[in-house]
């Protein structure tokens, strides 16, 4: 018998990211970055759509390191929401990279629909080495909340 392959996770860009959660009252955005990010940086805000993002840290601050709880947490919070193995998922992060190990983490642990949002909340450094100023669901002028 074959092993059954994980779900691919593909990359979607935040505007279309905010199109399918407006379209899908059973889609859910995961933010993965830090508390501190949240407080200072700010969070999604998903109001409009009668729903908010759920938070849960890829990386633990201060330590910097990975949460070992993650998939366990999310799921447990997932479960809570109604969200099933074929939910769609979109997992934000700062700029794409944790977002998509967690996405991975996830569809390893059988989750069939998991998304990357490819920009992040802030997207990519410029040249002067900020963010929040090329792309990113700031940039994009999508609906968002200080933390």
């Amino acid at each position: 018998m074959a092993a059954i392959e994980p779900a691919v996770v593909d990359e979607v860009s935040v505007r279309e990211t905010w199109e399918r959660l407006r379209a899908d009252p059973a889609a859910v955005l995961v933010d993965v970055r830090t508390r501190a990010e949240w407080a200072f940086v700010g969070l999604p805000d998903l109001s409009s759509l009668s729903r908010r993002p759920l938070l849960v840290e890829w990386q633990q601050f201060p330590e910097n390191r990975v949460n070992p709880d993650f998939v366990a947490q999310l799921s447990e919070m997932l479960a809570q929401q109604g969200a099933t193995h074929d939910s769609d998922l979109y997992f934000i992060c700062r700029s794409g990279g944790r977002s998509l190990l967690a996405a991975k983490a996830m569809a390893a642990a059988g989750y069939r629909r998991c998304h990357n949002v490819a920009e992040g909340f802030e997207g990519p450094l410029d040249a002067a080495r900020h963010r929040g100023t090329q792309s990113g669901w700031k940039v994009e002028g999508l609906p968002w909340v200080q933390g």
